[in-house]
């Protein structure tokens, strides 16, 4: 059984700590519910025919939000087109980045194939 003093000592730790320390990275794991409103955005970048437009989204029941860029090339998967963009994801004052990959389906719509945490290198 930890000791009051101890108890005092870490709360006092974890306090110095950045936000994202002390929830287990804060922006690290997006939630599925964040993420859909990142699809919904990426879709409408991603049918924007200009190539750098940023679009920003927000889940407005979380507060999460970011800006969804498509990058520059596009290349072609199964005859249809398709474009990597990059995400920001702003939660609780912490950002990460995502990476995606969206194909535009033979109706037009663009659909996200995925969206997960950029790997660093």
């Amino acid at each position: 059984m930890s000791s009051k003093s101890e108890l005092d000592g870490k709360q006092a730790n974890s306090a110095n700590q950045p936000a994202a320390d002390r929830t287990g990275s804060a922006a690290a794991e997006p939630a599925e519910a964040d993420l859909a409103y990142a699809r919904a955005a990426a879709a409408d970048a991603l049918g924007d025919s200009a190539k750098a437009n940023s679009v920003p989204w927000q889940n407005p029941q979380t507060g999460v939000g970011g800006n969804i860029t498509p990058l520059g090339s596009s290349h072609s998967e199964g005859g249809l087109p398709c474009r990597d963009f990059l995400a920001s994801y702003v939660r609780a004052g912490a950002q990460s980045w995502l990476q995606g990959s969206a194909c535009r389906t033979a109706s037009g719509e663009w659909h996200v194939k995925s969206l997960k945490p950029l790997k660093s290198s």
